[in-house]
């Protein structure tokens, strides 16, 4: 027999779990990106933007981000990986993923501090490996009615100290490509976690 004290701590901890939301209680897909900086562990939502997380956690299956660079970084701005190798080659890439903005924004996600979102070209069907971390509230690169804006799928969850060290680094011009680090920031592995 449970005491009055024992099971009041029941309902109190079955009060707590009711309140987590049903995607986190399922607990979301993890990445954990170890780069010359440190770690950056990212959760990632399937169920705000189906298609553009399988398509982000296929690549960090495939081992494509290893060894890629943070190849564009803007102060409070954001910081840009995943798709150069230090020499500023672009790698090759699987076809693109549809635009999934305007579903992700209608299920809470917009382009915040900290939150992980696919770059692309002015093509919203465009965007390929390439992702990017908000360092600031970018609210302009959210869906607006005639711009479809760029799809959040996910959050810095572990190392944001890590991203404001990256976001930090001094920049300049390689060839074509403007705010490239001076100092490669590489991402030496991403690798889904528990």
């Amino acid at each position: 027999m449970t005491s009055p004290v024992s099971r009041r701590a029941i309902a109190a901890f079955a009060l707590v779990l009711a309140a987590v939301p049903a995607a986190w209680a399922e607990s979301a897909p993890r990445v954990k990106l170890s780069t010359s900086l440190g770690d950056i562990v990212v959760e990632v939502y399937p169920d705000k933007a189906p298609k553009t997380a399988a398509n982000f956690l296929q690549y960090v299956r495939d081992k494509h981000y290893d060894g890629t660079i943070f190849h564009r970084v803007i102060n409070n701005f954001m910081v840009q990986g995943g798709g150069m190798d230090k020499n500023m080659a672009e790698k090759k890439t699987r076809p693109p993923v549809p635009h999934e903005g305007v579903q992700a924004f209608e299920k809470g996600l917009k382009n915040e501090l900290g939150t992980l979102a696919m770059a692309r070209t002015m093509d919203p069907n465009s965007a390929t490996a390439q992702f990017y971390i908000n360092v600031a509230n970018n609210a302009f690169l959210d869906p607006k009615p005639g711009n479809p804006g760029y799809t959040v799928f996910g959050r810095v969850v572990g190392g944001m100290e890590v991203v404001n060290s990256i976001k930090g680094v001094q920049t300049g011009r390689t060839g074509m490509h403007a705010d490239v680090p001076l100092t490669p920031v590489t991402i030496n592995s991403a690798e889904i976690v528990k």
